[in-house]
């Protein structure tokens, strides 16, 4: 018999299958259109009879991904409105206690879904786990700092959500007492973000951030520097009323437009400093400081504010960058000769980029950027992280994923640890190869469901003095003491500098 429960808004039927139930496509707030585009989430309308739960809802209205990216993750667009939506995969509706854990997608805060098939949630059922992955408005809905709109409608979405997990997970089992969020990449960056937010206090217990950083926050007067930017682009005055007339194509193409200028044209006069350094060059639409829901960088709030820390899971993959520079070409235009200008448009100066030389005898100036710019977007933060969660006196894991892609120069790049964290590899060859070890999918899934389960993914906490890092690879993953101290300590002294 097909599972239907009751959910805020009317009542739901999910499916069964392989003794887990799962109900896709649930609206969780009104769909923000027109005018409220540019509005603070309000709750759905109530639905009369039972609505049926059974495909993936609407997705963020956005582009593909570039040919080079969509042949390795595919793209995401469902059209239609209810596009704030979740899906759930449970083992028991009627169960209870079940431990929460909750999936916010990555995309640069411009594309992506919880529809994509590397983020179906039977595993973690399957395992015991409630599964819910969420939906929020993206780009221009999501982020412009447009002057008469509230900032942060993407987050505020994301803590809507996590309000509706509160109150309506314990009918599909779940303990509403027990949420673990994670997230990877944008993600993982609105994972920092919600940790350190006062506005989510008691929405969650523990934390997993994927191939995220603590930085990624723009100050208002930059973001409407681009906002600024995106109206000129389409005629219009910066105002909620003009964005709110345009359609979802007109939107895309102005957001699509404006994110490829920043990054031909990574110009802090022109974009402002926290855009070009905290975006990394790659994101142009994303979180701000509102002195509300984001209260100013989040690495920086949590060490200030050591009551708001909650048991962390923190950790990227080996050569995250490779994702961006190896199948879009970038790596072939990299030379020992232009090295050290790319370099500077990160604030790396030359002196750090011999450490990693050093360090890497035979591997070409494209890896070295690659294995810099990994370092500069995210192991950094990451690391930085665990410690100040460690401080606080909250337990923080601390992880890499270096097992490489099959996938002929792509290494362990960006993404390549979610299909093995959702235990999800036979949809996932594109990106991993046909061949990808099982055994590990086995280990880091079982460390995520144990750690949603208990607080203790099974390697030992992160500590100062120590630095262990649980390595994730084959044939034998491993903890690792302050895995590449060296050039880590390099960097970290290039960039922030006591």
């Amino acid at each position: 018999m097909e599972p239907i429960v009751s959910v805020t808004g009317g009542k739901i039927r999910g499916a069964t299958s392989g003794g887990v139930q799962r109900f896709l496509g649930v609206p969780y707030a009104a769909a923000p259109v027109g005018p409220a585009r540019f509005r603070l989430p309000e709750r759905a309308p109530e639905w009369s009879g039972v609505r049926d739960a059974l495909a993936p809802g609407a997705t963020c209205a956005q582009s593909p991904y570039p040919p080079p990216i969509h042949a390795l993750l595919g793209s995401d667009g469902i059209p239609g409105d209810e596009y704030l939506n979740v899906n759930v995969w449970t083992p028991d509706s009627g169960g209870s206690g079940l431990p929460v854990m909750v999936w916010i997608h990555g995309g640069a805060f411009t594309r992506g879904s919880n529809a994509r098939v590397i983020y179906d949630g039977t595993a973690f059922a399957r395992d015991g786990v409630v599964l819910v992955s969420i939906n929020y408005r993206l780009g221009i809905s999501g982020f412009a700092a447009v002057a008469d709109a509230p900032l942060n409608r993407g987050l505020h979405d994301q803590l809507f959500a996590l309000r509706w997990v509160q109150e309506n997970v314990e009918a599909f089992g779940g303990d509403p007492g027990n949420i673990t969020i994670f997230g990877e990449s944008a993600g993982g960056m609105s994972v920092a973000t919600l940790v350190a937010s006062p506005r989510s206090a008691e929405l969650f217990q523990r934390a997993i951030m994927q191939s995220g950083n603590g930085s990624a926050v723009a100050t208002v007067e930059d973001a409407r520097r681009v906002a600024d930017e995106l109206a000129r682009k389409l005629g219009i005055a910066a105002t909620a009323a003009d964005f709110g007339k345009l359609g979802p194509d007109e939107l895309r193409a102005a957001q699509d437009a404006i994110g490829l200028e920043l990054m031909l044209d990574p110009n802090p006069a022109r974009w402002g400093s926290s855009i070009i350094a905290n975006g990394i060059g790659v994101l142009s639409l994303f979180p701000v400081i509102d002195d509300d829901v984001v209260p100013g960088v989040p690495l920086n709030v949590l060490a200030t504010h050591p009551d708001r820390a909650v048991p962390l899971i923190t950790g990227c993959t080996t050569e995250e960058f490779r994702f961006f520079t190896v199948p879009t070409g970038i790596a072939a235009g990299v030379t020992a000769e232009n090295l050290p200008a790319l370099l500077a448009r990160y604030g790396i100066p030359p002196e750090v980029a011999d450490v990693y030389t050093a360090n890497r005898p035979g591997r070409t100036p494209a890896d070295v950027f690659a294995d810099l710019i990994t370092d500069r977007a995210f192991r950094l933060d990451t690391l930085d992280l665990a410690e100040i969660n460690a401080a606080a006196g909250a337990p923080a894991y601390a992880y890499e994923f270096a097992c490489p892609s099959g996938i002929d120069g792509l290494g362990a790049c960006h993404v390549m640890e979610v299909p093995f964290v959702f235990d999800a590899l036979a949809c996932a060859h594109r990106l991993t190869g046909p061949n990808p070890p099982q055994l590990l999918a086995d280990e880091i899934h079982s460390a995520w469901v144990a750690f949603a389960e208990t607080g203790d993914p099974g390697w030992p906490r992160f500590h100062p003095d120590t630095a262990i890092v649980r390595t994730f690879d084959t044939p034998e993953s491993r903890n690792v003491s302050n895995p590449r101290g060296d050039e880590l300590a390099a960097l970290r002294a290039a960039l922030r500098p006591a």
